[in-house]
């Protein structure tokens, strides 16, 4: 099963398996990554999922798409590579990417 790195604004350090068609967001919830309110559900409907992806992994994941580039607009501190997370499906080769949440959500 592919692992995911969540950081904590503050550093501290989670690492979660899960199984390869979740998404990021649902192994958050799934294991009660602080930071993640994930408030819509995995709709792409409200922006409380969103993280900041390791610069080294940005290239390895799907371009967003028009919805996900609307919903980072309500986001707090959004950066180049912030990303919403219910719109990251892991897969084998997202084995050991890294992720931050932001200070506020």
């Amino acid at each position: 099963m592919p692992k995911i790195t969540f950081i904590d604004n503050d550093g501290t350090s989670r690492d979660v398996e899960t199984k390869a068609g979740a998404s990021i967001m649902e192994a958050a919830v799934k294991n009660m990554i602080p930071g993640i309110d994930a408030d819509c559900g995995g709709a792409c409907a409200c922006a409380t999922c969103h993280v900041f992806v390791a610069k080294e992994w940005l290239e390895k994941l799907p371009a967003k798409d028009d919805m996900e580039e609307s919903m980072l607009d309500f986001a707090e501190g959004v950066e180049d590579n912030s990303r919403l997370c219910c719109q990251i499906i892991m897969k084998d080769e997202l084995d050991g990417i890294i992720v931050t949440t932001p200070e506020a959500q």
